[in-house]
């Protein structure tokens, strides 16, 4: 069964860190572009960060860039987000996403990925 589970959410002060995590069952990982999306109330889902099939060529959106990592650990089958100096504007809910092609590039364009987490909540708050 192709699965992908977004962990690491919860609580934090502005100015703190987080490191999300997408675990992949099913499928090789690196072999396909991942995608960071993050939605939060009453907005429009936006993305954030994505890492090409295996050679890990990112993007960033300028609302994130500099603040953000993405990564990969092949050995795990898993795609990190590290998240620092984060501000109460990045509460949402932070998805990632697959898209079923390879590519050695990558767009943080919602629609041209097809296989989706359930998400992980982030909540940036004093």
């Amino acid at each position: 069964q192709l699965q992908l589970v977004e962990s690491g959410g919860g609580l934090v002060q502005p100015g703190g860190s987080l490191r999300l995590s997408c675990a992949a069952s099913g499928f090789t990982l690196d072999y396909y572009p991942i995608g960071w999306f993050r939605q939060a109330p009453g907005k429009e889902r936006e993305g954030i960060s994505c890492i090409s099939s295996r050679y890990g060529s990112t993007n960033y959106a300028d609302s994130v860039k500099g603040r953000f990592t993405i990564s990969r650990d092949n050995a795990k089958n898993t795609v990190y987000l590290q998240m620092n100096s984060l501000k109460p504007e990045d509460t949402a809910i932070y998805y990632c996403a697959a898209r079923r092609v390879y590519s050695s590039s990558c767009s943080t364009m919602a629609y041209e990925y097809n296989f989706w987490g359930q998400g992980t909540q982030v909540t940036v708050s004093s």
